[in-house]
């Protein structure tokens, strides 16, 4: 079953980023794409700028690898997409699939977005309705709005929880360098 965005968006991403809850953590990852244009790649995709984007190029669907180096927890995949400035390049159907590796990924979420204006965030659940550990997600791309072929992209975040280890009335480390300092032994 898909879950049906439409209109315009107006979450703010960073809101939950500033009160210490999730983190981004797609720079701890391997990128890659199943095909883009010279100069609108993945540099273009994690750059922080509204104004560039991925643009595909070959056929659907259009895929974005997400490896990580251990398992981590995922909250949610958040992209913005812009139809007024994309029309036919916004995707309108994405499939969001989890796994250990290429050969294992499985479908987590199917979403069906409606003419997407900012950012639209994805959450990612287990079968316990936890956030979801993975190795590698990959979002496909499987049509466009207007029947496009191509499809551009401007931004993505992957977020996680973040971790808690304070216990009592100890602060809240944020490093494990500081919190293996934070009892007496």
């Amino acid at each position: 079953m898909a879950i049906k965005i439409s209109g315009v968006q107006n979450l703010d991403v960073f809101q939950e980023e500033k009160e210490g809850k999730l983190r981004e953590v797609g720079s701890q990852a391997v990128w890659s794409l199943s095909s883009c244009k010279p100069g609108f790649g993945v540099e273009q995709l994690r750059d922080d700028s509204n104004d560039t984007y991925w643009q595909s190029d070959g056929p659907q669907p259009h895929l974005i690898n997400i490896q990580f180096r251990r398992k981590t927890t995922i909250h949610d995949v958040c992209l913005y997409g812009d139809y007024k400035a994309d029309e036919s390049y916004t995707p309108n159907r994405l499939s969001i699939r989890a796994g250990n590796h290429f050969n294992d990924l499985g479908e987590v979420e199917q979403v069906e977005l409606s003419e997407p204006q900012g950012w639209v965030s994805i959450p990612l659940r287990d079968l316990e309705d936890k956030p979801l550990r993975t190795f590698m997600i990959q979002i496909a791309v499987l049509s466009n709005h207007q029947n496009g072929r191509d499809t551009h992209i401007r931004r993505i975040k992957v977020r996680s929880p973040v971790q808690d280890f304070t216990f009592g009335k100890l602060p809240n480390f944020t490093s494990w360098k500081c919190y293996q300092f934070s009892t007496i032994r």
